[in-house]
């Protein structure tokens, strides 16, 4: 196994392009390893933090007309964008999204999707086989049980790709408070999207704006 380490291989935004794969009703209906609720909400998480840093983001289904549209909440993120839908189950084998990666330039492909063991581990496994660099995001991805999401983890894994949530990647992304270009969005992102750690975030505010009580 090459193991994953040193600063070049952290993930950068300018390298970095996104492929959401199969956030449809059907599979959602059918998702046992994580809540429903908490994936809508991660990938929509993740679909707002690729924009925020201008990384080129590539949706897909797999027969729309029978397993239902993109979540809108993803959607709705890039107002106009074609969602390429197909009929491949492993979507690296359909050239318009192969090609649609390719054309952006970028060697550092990130993917979520439903299910993890099927439409995830699949392009992962033949993507990490033609020399790309991949990181696959957990949260923002399920499976049809825990065990079926855990397995297809490992066997990832094994085939070389590397694990992150969405918020570990959006902070990469990120890597510098002090690059400043990008923090506004990335905040909103967090407040919207990160829970604990966005209402944490806006008690800060709260406290930091309130003025301290006079003896």
């Amino acid at each position: 196994m090459t193991f994953r380490n040193g600063l070049a291989s952290l993930l950068r935004p300018e390298d970095s392009v996104l492929v959401l794969i199969d956030h449809q009703p059907y599979q959602l209906a059918n998702l046992n390893s994580h809540d429903p609720h908490a994936v809508v909400n991660n990938s929509t998480a993740l679909a707002k933090a690729a924009r925020a840093f201008g990384v080129p983001t590539i949706l897909t289904s797999v027969i729309a007309d029978r397993g239902g549209l993109i979540f809108p909440q993803i959607t709705d993120v890039f107002p106009g964008q074609e969602v390429i839908d197909r009929t491949f189950i492993n979507t690296w084998e359909d050239r318009k999204v192969v090609d649609a990666v390719k054309a952006t330039g970028r060697k550092q492909l990130i993917i979520a999707g439903l299910w993890t063991e099927i439409c995830v581990a699949m392009p992962v496994i033949q993507a990490l086989g033609e020399g790309w660099d991949v990181t696959v995001i957990t949260d923002a991805s399920g499976g049809t049980s825990v065990e079926a999401h855990e397995v297809a983890i490992q066997r990832m894994i094994a085939a070389g790709a590397n694990m992150m949530t969405w918020l570990a990647l959006a902070s990469e992304w990120q890597r510098d408070w002090a690059r400043t270009e990008h923090a506004g969005e990335l905040t909103e992102v967090l407040k919207q999207h990160a829970a604990g750690s966005g209402i944490a975030y806006l008690w800060e505010q709260q406290l930091l704006n309130t003025p301290v009580p006079r003896a």
